[in-house]
């Protein structure tokens, strides 16, 4: 009778990931999500720490049982025992490193691999100047087939926004009273042009990606997110910043739609050197304050698809998708 030491390292000897699936299916994405590290990406020129969640996947082959989960961890380790001497120029090389990576180590026929970390910008309070630290998700995406590597960069930034169908309908029920009360036509007007109009809010949640050869500096990208919307937050307000942020919202209401159009705006605008070929994701959800859904908008594409619509008004029927631009 064969031994138990001996059924062990029987079993231990097979390679059950290489062996054949019961159902012999394709899967486009296997792999490992939020495997949480500490990495080192230079920030301004010096080494910064940031706590990072890593998502990694390979295609499989309609052949193969399964990936080997622990050559992910091993490709993590490896990268980032080095990063700690050495840290990367940025989020995106270390992600598309590490794609690279581990589409050899799986030896799959394309990887993927995306890196979440919080990281803080220090902004200054707008009428008080108190110093107040702000945290903004970065994000890096890189993709490795044997075709060669592409990055992307990105920031996920929080704001808030007023809802101008709302604000409508309260300065067209303010007009009437003000009538009511015996106001003149021009002196409601006057008086609706000083007085911001109520609306309900949201806090908004904006994303903006950018994959091309050029390197951008995140936090212009954060400036550009905050900008989208009715007025940037703060964690830190005294009264007074708290009526300056007040105020501003409700001067610049903004549908979701509104702030996808206007980070696409910016990004057109500030970076025409960009090659057609860029591609820009830009999303906006909207965490409703009166229902119970939020309200989303979204545009993906190239900028050579992206930027006729700003210049001819003319519309794009084609819009390249993330998984299109990244695996072609």
């Amino acid at each position: 009778m064969e031994s138990d030491d001996s059924c062990h390292n029987a079993c231990a000897q097979r390679d059950v990931q290489s062996e054949a699936p019961v159902d012999p299916a394709a899967l486009s994405r296997a792999g490992i999500t939020n495997l949480r590290r500490i990495i080192s990406i230079l920030d301004d020129d010096r080494p910064a720490l940031f706590y990072a969640s890593l998502d990694l996947f390979v295609d499989l082959d309609p052949t193969q049982a399964g990936v080997h989960m622990s050559r992910f961890s091993e490709v993590v380790e490896d990268l980032a025992e080095g990063v700690t001497r050495e840290p990367f120029a940025d989020v995106e090389s270390l992600a598309g490193r590490m794609a690279a990576q581990v589409l050899e180590t799986q030896e799959a026929v394309r990887a993927e691999v995306r890196i979440r970390a919080q990281t803080p910008i220090m902004k200054t309070t707008p009428v008080t100047g108190r110093p107040t630290q702000q945290l903004y998700t970065l994000i890096g995406v890189g993709a490795a087939t044997v075709a060669g590597v592409r990055q992307l960069v990105g920031v996920e930034v929080n704001g808030l926004t007023a809802c101008p169908c709302a604000q409508d309908l309260v300065r067209t029920r303010s007009r009437e009273r003000l009538l009511e009360e015996g106001f003149s036509d021009e002196q409601a007007e006057r008086i609706l042009a000083v007085v911001p109009g109520a609306s309900h809010n949201q806090r908004g949640r904006g994303t903006l990606l950018v994959g091309s050869g050029a390197r951008l500096r995140a936090e212009d990208l954060v400036r550009i997110v905050e900008a989208s919307m009715s007025s940037e937050i703060y964690e830190l307000l005294k009264r007074p910043d708290e009526l300056y942020v007040v105020e501003k919202a409700h001067r610049n209401p903004r549908f979701v739609e509104d702030a996808v159009r206007a980070m696409l705006r910016a990004i057109v605008d500030r970076y025409p050197d960009l090659p057609g070929d860029t591609f820009v994701l830009a999303r906006q959800e909207n965490f409703e304050g009166i229902h119970e859904h939020n309200a989303f908008a979204e545009r993906f594409g190239v900028l050579d698809e992206i930027r006729p619509e700003f210049a001819e008004g003319a519309r794009t029927v084609r819009h390249t998708s993330l998984d299109r631009w990244l695996f072609g």
